[in-house]
């Protein structure tokens, strides 16, 4: 990749998807609102690895994203494999913070970055709580892995 990527160390986690023919617009290009869902999937995949979803299925503790920000840095077109990492940059009491980064093979440079706040939430109360001491302890071992102590 270009020198437009971001720091790896801050990512600890990712995923590889084509892109979808369907998902470009009348610019012929991939719609902004695809990143979200970019976003979203590398998300829901490292709540997975962590077991955040085992654990709001369990409990009904569990996520709810209460910010997202995209920064566009270059237009995806089909085709196209993109890789999205993700990882936790910020972790509080009852939130954390999570960048992004998506990557183009074909451009072969890094054509978007995001964050997204997420707040743990109980479902049973709808009252924001603290993020569960064992879903703790699985975000600081990945984040451990990509370099980082929080």
């Amino acid at each position: 990749m270009t020198n437009q990527q971001n720091n790896t160390n801050q990512f600890s986690f990712s995923i590889e998807q084509d892109l979808i023919w369907g998902d470009m617009d009348a610019f012929n290009h991939i719609n902004n609102t695809k990143y979200f869902r970019y976003f979203e999937n590398v998300r829901i995949e490292y709540f997975q690895k962590v077991g955040i979803n085992q654990f709001m299925a369990k409990e009904k503790v569990g996520p709810i994203l209460g910010e997202t920000s995209c920064r566009y840095l270059s237009p995806l077109t089909y085709p196209d494999r993109i890789t999205i990492r993700t990882g936790v940059t910020i972790l509080r009491e009852k939130r954390f913070t999570m960048n992004y980064e998506i990557l183009s093979k074909k451009q072969n440079k890094v054509v978007a970055t995001g964050s997204g706040e997420v707040i743990f939430l109980d479902y049973k109360t709808g009252i924001t709580c603290p993020i569960p001491l064992e879903i703790t302890k699985q975000i600081k071992a990945l984040e451990k892995q990509a370099g980082k102590v929080l």
